[in-house]
């Protein structure tokens, strides 16, 4: 555990991402198995406690600190394990701290009324950097900087391989992955997923600027819309059938239609979206479906499923990745005509003649509830990653309102000791009322002036929150406002971001709800090639397109 925990605390502290990579690289060369192992679980978000929660941690606090002091502790640190961690208070022990496998083998399998007991004894034995890692394992909120990707190019780097064979071999292992490191040591052969439905890595899009497109040869690029949805990876094999997001979340149990009607075999591309009679729904609709385990049957009703295919990797047993994009569109279209997938279309190619015509397509992207284009070279493979020059995302320009900053909160990690979260809302009559959420767009100059503004302007507390004068104006930019009955104002925007902090504007002349609402897509959806999924009850395959 003081391995791990040294790990974590190098890790906060190291911005440059090639010296953590270096960090990590060392943590799993050095360490042994299966400690090394559950270590990598836990930074890349493949362990969860159901016994030990928050609760539990809150509860042991306050039987061993003063209520009154922890709460104020807590409001200043606003990290409920970091508070935890340096208030414990010492004891007289001469346990040691936990290795790290025996704290999860016990997380795993002791009654939920010994757990207790267990936390507080490793509490005990443990310094507060032991004590911060072990609660932020317990809690699963590590958020130390370091995700999946680095944790595996700093695997592929220790095994001098590809990042990318690491990722292929990933979705067919599990904690604490010993195949895995036996293969990097070279004392075993590579793990072989055979027919397993495992994850590869997606080919990426670099955002077009002015100078890229004006180099542009129009006959040598395909265009497609930007859908408003996520990116999935639809894998079907021998060995089962799995919906990955674009970051290789596992996200079937969220979309049992679309895994019922994967009654094929080959790995596509494509976007998941909420289809309704035929129409793309906003994304807020589709983010009624994210984020769960299980669906219910009245959800897949209310938010029908679809997907709109943009590509194939494998045709069958065949990996057909290193091909053009246009050889491998045509192999696309002849699949869809043969298998005919239920809830499922291909993506519409959109001839275009000149720049300027295609710059007329994305500038009516907004009026079709379309967040742009994608461009694609005719002749590029499937290649992972983001690899400029084959594949450009031509976005609409984003939208900006000025508004009147509300309330406050603490970040996370190193924001923790800062004002980051910020709550705005825009005048609806003498009323402001909130309509989004921002946490990035500043500069770290601009998080500092804004955190003493709070602090100094501060009108009532709410735990780690702050309610603030209404006398700050910040411009807001968003991809879109779409309408949501989970706002008061009735609006959730998309993608909001600071753009300007606007100390010379009076709030009373910040933007007001009715002009914010004149900016609301059109909530029937976008058109385009239809999918058809109204006739497919829950629990069945589907209509056919």
């Amino acid at each position: 555990m003081i391995a791990f925990a040294d790990l974590l605390e190098r890790l906060v502290f190291t911005p440059a991402r090639n010296a953590k990579i270096a960090l990590l690289r060392r943590y799993f060369a050095t360490q042994p198995d299966p400690d090394r192992g559950i270590g990598l679980a836990a930074i890349t978000g493949e362990l969860a406690f159901t016994a030990a929660k928050p609760g539990l941690i809150r509860e042991l606090a306050a039987a061993r600190t003063d209520p009154v002091l922890f709460a104020w502790s807590y409001d200043y640190v606003g990290d409920l394990a970091e508070t935890v961690a340096l208030m414990w208070p010492a004891a007289s022990t001469n346990a040691a701290p936990p290795r790290l496998a025996d704290v999860v083998e016990v997380l795993e399998s002791a009654p939920k009324a010994r757990l207790p007991e267990l936390v507080a004894g490793w509490l005990d034995a443990s310094d507060p950097s032991v004590r911060l890692a072990l609660l932020k394992l317990i809690t699963g909120g590590l958020r130390v900087g370091a995700s999946a990707r680095l944790a595996k190019i700093a695997l592929a780097e220790m095994g001098g391989v590809a990042p990318d064979d690491v990722e292929q071999v990933w979705h067919g292992l599990t904690p604490p992955y010993l195949p895995l490191f036996a293969w990097l040591e070279h004392r075993a052969p590579r793990p072989d997923p055979a027919d397993q439905p495992v994850f590869r890595p997606p080919m990426l899009a670099h955002p077009l600027e002015a100078a890229d497109l004006a180099a542009l040869q129009p006959a040598d690029w395909r265009a497609e819309w930007k859908w408003d949805g996520i990116r999935v990876q639809l894998v079907a094999t021998a060995g089962g059938r799995r919906l990955y997001s674009r970051g290789a979340e596992d996200i079937s149990g969220a979309f049992p239609e679309i895994l019922q009607a994967m009654e094929f075999h080959a790995v596509l591309d494509g976007e998941l979206l909420v289809v309704r009679d035929g129409r793309v729904a906003p994304f807020a609709e589709l983010q009624q479906r994210l984020n769960r385990k299980m669906v219910t049957p009245r959800m897949m009703q209310q938010f029908p499923a679809g997907i709109r295919l943009y590509d194939v990797l494998f045709d069958g047993d065949e990996d057909v990745r290193a091909l053009p994009f246009d050889t491998r569109r045509a192999r696309l279209e002849a699949w869809y005509a043969r298998v005919h997938p239920a809830r499922m279309d291909l993506s519409e190619l959109i001839r275009f003649g000149s720049l300027e015509e295609l710059a007329a397509l994305r500038d009516g992207a907004r009026a079709a509830s379309i967040e742009g284009l994608m461009l694609k070279r005719g002749d590029a493979p499937y290649v992972a990653g983001r690899v400029k020059g084959l594949w450009w995302k031509w976005k609409r320009d984003p939208l900006t309102i000025d508004a009147v900053l509300m309330y406050a909160q603490r970040g996370h990690g190193k924001r923790s000791s800062f004002y980051s979260d910020y709550t705005f809302g825009v005048w609806r009559g003498d009323e402001l009322v909130p309509v989004g959420k921002a946490y990035f767009g500043f500069t770290d100059q601009e998080l500092a002036f804004l955190d003493r503004w709070i602090r100094n302007h501060t009108v009532a507390r709410f735990g780690p929150v702050r309610e603030v004068e209404k006398a700050m104006v910040l411009e807001v930019a968003f991809d879109a406002a779409q309408l949501s009955n989970r706002h008061k104002s009735g609006v959730a925007l998309r993608f909001p971001r600071i753009a300007r902090i606007r100390t010379d504007k009076p709030a009373a002349e910040a933007d007001r709800l009715e002009g914010l609402m004149a900016l609301v897509e059109d909530t029937a959806g976008a058109s385009g090639s239809r999918v058809d999924v109204a006739d497919a009850s829950p629990g069945q395959s589907g209509g056919r397109t």
